[in-house]
């Protein structure tokens, strides 16, 4: 009998480690480093890590880009960190914030040559965790001594790249009446791997063997809870379930990937960055990110979970149709959905139009 997480569990212990600031080792055969998240990193954790060795500060393409810097490794760009670094200098790399306040940052030197993989796995861990895609990668020669010694927590570098779906189970369902219909019901779904839970209204007793109304919804709090105008989030939220209470069935998976799958402190530095003249794509490229992080096969298990092989689709996004095609789900008709427009969200909406393929 063992009591020892297994390989779901660690990388949930790993994600959580990230967001409190605790250092997390990273292996791949007979290489290993301590990797910090730069959002989460204090002066005392970082001064230890530069103790330990030449330490590379790992961001993104998209970042590299912004700094101008030149990505030698593809998708993420190693920066030899000074060893007399300050953690606001590391900060500021990683997070843009003060660009425009503080452009210069370099010079920087950018690695070239030998093997990116415990940096590349890093900024997956960051970015699961919901954190900057920035991290502090220092090269160890024993990891499992280091992890052993420090009580730190050990993932392989390629476990920690795994892009495997964690398996989600129904956990209840239960009558919800609505405004839009008193036929309502809520089923909880939760994953494996111990991150947020997923919701699906379902409206009526939709007929398994037809293409039910659907649609996949992702969390906005500023939109769907303080009715934000910056976005058109709550009045689609409110106008699919509207037409799904007219039609007498339908279901909504509103799942919890915040800002396309970026979270919500990330949301608001891309709000803050757009306040400064950005549009929202410019706004998560310069965080780091890409355009959108949102993992569709969610939607698509939960909709094959409650027997759904068909939908017709409540969406503006002809990729969205795509993208749920290919996990599988058949989309029948895209069904638009142009609500919430207003003075202060057109420029989001045409952004979205123009650069993210939009029918608005």
């Amino acid at each position: 009998m063992s009591f020892a997480p297994d390989l779901i569990e660690m990388l949930a212990r790993a994600r959580a480690d990230m967001r409190l600031g605790v250092p997390v080792v990273l292996s791949d055969g007979d290489r290993a480093a301590v990797v910090l998240a730069v959002e989460t990193l204090g002066p005392q954790r970082l001064a230890d890590a530069l103790a330990l060795g030449q330490a590379d500060l790992a961001i993104t393409e998209h970042r590299a880009t912004t700094l101008k810097t030149a990505a030698y490794d593809g998708d993420l760009v190693r920066l030899a960190v000074p060893e007399d670094a300050a953690l606001g200098w590391v900060q500021a790399v990683a997070d843009p914030a003060d660009d425009l306040r503080l452009p210069i940052k370099g010079p920087f030197r950018a690695r070239r040559g030998g093997d990116a993989g415990l940096h590349r796995a890093g900024i997956r861990l960051a970015k699961a965790a919901r954190l900057i895609p920035a991290v502090l990668v220092v090269p160890v020669a024993d990891g499992a001594a280091v992890a052993r010694a420090n009580g730190l927590t050990l993932i392989g570098a390629a476990q920690a790249m795994t892009t495997d779906l964690s398996p989600l189970a129904p956990v209840i369902h239960a009558k919800v009446p609505l405004e839009v219909s008193e036929a309502g019901r809520l089923h909880i779904f939760r994953p494996e791997d111990g991150a947020e839970e997923h919701y699906a209204i379902e409206i009526g007793c939709p007929d398994r063997s037809k293409p039910v109304l659907a649609r996949l919804h992702s969390a906005c709090f500023t939109g769907d809870l303080l009715g934000s105008l910056k976005c058109d989030c709550g009045p689609q939220l409110r106008g699919a379930l509207a037409q799904m209470g007219s039609e007498g069935e339908g279901v909504l998976l509103y799942l919890n990937q915040e800002g396309r799958g970026i979270g919500l402190a990330n949301k608001m530095r891309a709000y803050s960055l757009q306040d400064q003249g950005f549009d929202t794509v410019e706004a998560n490229h310069r965080l780091g990110f890409e355009d959108d992080e949102r993992d569709f096969r969610i939607g698509a298990e939960i909709l094959r979970k409650m027997g759904f092989a068909r939908v017709r689709l409540l969406t503006n996004n002809p990729a969205k149709v795509e993208r749920l095609e290919h996990c599988g789900i058949g989309v029948v008709d895209r069904v638009p959905l142009k609500v919430g427009e207003t003075r202060f969200n057109h420029d989001y909406l045409a952004t979205k139009a123009s650069k993210s393929g939009h029918l608005l």
